[in-house]
């Protein structure tokens, strides 16, 4: 056994993923058993970034790494020190996967292809056709900019798209993205959240069976929620919480209306799931069946 795989985040240590990669590591047979955490603030500047990417490239014993919160940030940062970004990647402006081939640095960005192995689990393939909800999605940074990627990529695509945050920037470049991609004018609503009273009335205006997601990292990273407090989710939404881990008030706010508004409240441990593996297979070059992902689901529940 040699080397180690990273993991760059905010709070690396308190990850369930800490105890679980062993775990995983000896079922998939990995050549290492050792995760290693690469913390950095959420204000990390771009030297901090290149430094870090720099330190996985020149270590031969680093095997790559999976990349939460600073997906965005190292992009921007650190691009050019890849051998080789994906169409994700390049068109989203992110990388969430750092894997290594012949000596050079390869770039992934799998979170559209973990929303949707995630989403796809409770989400029925004809949901948006049927009921004619709308998506509602609460934040635009990395994970949003992933699920409305899915969503306008879905046979049965919602009629409206909304996208919420905070941040102006975000959503012009969340924009951005949609344009490059080529989804059609008018699909996606991008709202900036300049009050509470905002996501309020935009939860309140969604038809009945809505997909409400906080991607907004509140919960998790930091504590809080982007749904105000006394704010209602529309009646028989599909209400889905991107953490799994952290004060998960959001959570905590849906599973309260869950009885009286007939909702349909989901945690983030299943996408948590399909993005840790995938990004395992994506490093270690392994391809992973349906039975495996469950025989892993399976190990990470006992060692959570």
């Amino acid at each position: 056994m040699s080397g180690h795989m990273g993991f760059v985040g905010v709070s690396t240590a308190q990850s369930s993923i800490m105890a679980i990669f062993p775990v995983w590591a000896e079922i998939l047979d990995l050549p290492t058993r050792t995760l290693r955490g690469h913390d950095l603030p959420l204000d990390a500047t771009p030297e901090q970034y290149r430094a870090l990417v720099e330190a996985i490239r020149d270590d031969p014993e680093h095997r790559g790494a999976l990349v939460t919160t600073h997906k965005m940030g190292l992009y921007e940062a650190s691009h050019d020190l890849f051998g080789e970004l994906d169409r994700f990647s390049t068109l989203c402006g992110e990388v969430s996967s750092i894997s290594k081939r012949d000596g050079a640095l390869h770039g992934h960005a799998k979170d559209p292809l973990t929303v949707g192995l995630a989403a796809e689990e409770f989400l029925p393939a004809d949901h948006f056709a049927t009921t004619g909800a709308h998506a509602v999605c609460l934040g635009a940074g990395g994970a949003g900019t992933a699920l409305t990627w899915y969503l306008a990529e879905r046979a049965d695509a919602p009629s409206r798209i909304i996208v919420t945050d905070t941040s102006q920037a975000r959503l012009d470049h969340l924009r951005a993205v949609h344009d490059r991609r080529g989804t059609p004018a008018g699909l996606i609503d991008y709202v900036l959240a300049s009050s509470p009273d905002v996501t309020r009335d935009i939860l309140a205006a969604a038809p009945a069976g809505s997909f409400v997601v906080n991607a907004s990292g509140l919960g998790k990273d930091r504590p809080g929620s982007p749904v105000p407090d006394g704010a209602r989710f529309p009646r028989e939404a599909i209400v889905w919480e991107f953490n799994y881990r952290g004060s998960l008030e959001f959570l905590a706010q849906a599973s309260e209306q869950a009885e009286a508004s007939a909702l349909t409240v989901v945690d983030g441990w299943r996408y948590f799931i399909h993005g840790w593996s995938q990004v395992i297979a994506e490093v270690f070059d392994l391809t992973l069946d349906d039975a495996t992902v469950t025989r892993l689901a399976d190990a990470a529940l006992a060692a959570r």
